[in-house]
């Protein structure tokens, strides 16, 4: 169910409030361009300055214009495990199809601990996408535990690994067998994701070039080598503009130059700054998505 294009959703703002208007647009655009699954309310859409209230609002408005045409996978990751299960019980009531949930931020526990996290979500019996992205978090899961807990509950259907690193993506998937599926959380390597046995990514570079990830995936899935690995060189100085800056500042802003949300982000987030948005208006004119 969650494979291929699963795009990281942004959450537009407009003065301070959530730009409900913009989106649902984003959705639109998402349909239209072949987008396969969006996740409302992870790290990318902002989803630790969200209210509960915001959080809970946000992924309504994506359930209810997706209309059941895509999957959504709803962000409900906590530092608190009591947190999380009560987002995991909402996404399931209102109709979501699963949820994705960060390993838990700053607490930094052990592999135990990561491990009854996890146990305590799933035995909510909802399908349960894991996420481990140290470079942000402070934890790594390690494969073992990712393998312990796809083996003991087959309601945790994925990991979103983010970390890069094709060792541990390879030990992951080979532990795992086929219990789980594996989509690369770092742009710039789904390709090297894919060739070890990823299934996808959840893509923040995918909110302005969903149907070139797409093509790149779909490509890959044909044998058509070549046509994926063109795509991979040309998707990369976009993948890596995009972190510039803290994600999702650049994304944002990339969206903002091509005219389809504000770029506003919340504290403690800022603007990009000047130099670093010429260096993205570059990219993106590089690329073909705006003009000089």
């Amino acid at each position: 169910m969650f494979k291929g294009v699963i795009v990281a959703l942004v959450t537009p703002f407009k003065n301070g409030i959530i730009d409900e208007e913009k989106l649902r647009e984003l959705v639109e655009f998402h349909m239209e361009k072949g987008t396969d699954a969006l996740v409302p309310c992870g790290t990318t859409g902002e989803s630790a300055t969200l209210s509960h209230e915001e959080h809970r609002r946000v992924i309504k408005i994506v359930v209810e214009a997706v209309n059941k045409r895509v999957p959504i996978l709803a962000g409900a990751g906590s530092n608190c495990t009591a947190e999380s299960i009560s987002l995991v019980q909402y996404a399931n009531e209102i109709g979501a199809d699963g949820v994705l949930c960060v390993t838990p931020y700053y607490n930094k526990p052990t592999q135990e601990g990561l491990y009854y996290h996890y146990k305590a979500i799933a035995e909510v019996g909802f399908p349960v996408v894991l996420y481990n992205v140290p470079g942000r978090t402070g934890v790594n899961m390690m494969p073992e535990t990712v393998a312990k807990l796809a083996h003991d509950f087959k309601n945790i259907v994925g990991i979103k690994e983010a970390t890069g690193n094709l060792n541990q993506i390879s030990h992951v998937i080979a532990l795992c067998e086929d219990r789980i599926t594996l989509v690369s959380g770092d742009d710039s390597t789904v390709l090297p994701t894919l060739a070890v046995g990823g299934k996808g990514v959840i893509s923040v570079t995918a909110n302005i070039v969903p149907q070139d990830m797409k093509k790149m995936i779909d490509a890959f899935n044909q044998g058509d080598m070549e046509e994926a690995k063109r795509l991979h060189y040309k998707l990369l100085p976009l993948c890596e503009a995009m972190f510039i800056e803290t994600n999702p500042v650049p994304v944002k802003q990339a969206l903002a130059l091509m005219g389809i949300i504000s770029p506003e982000v919340r504290l403690p987030l800022v603007q990009i700054k000047e130099a670093n948005k010429e260096k993205l208006r570059n990219v993106l004119v590089e690329y073909g998505l705006i003009k000089k």
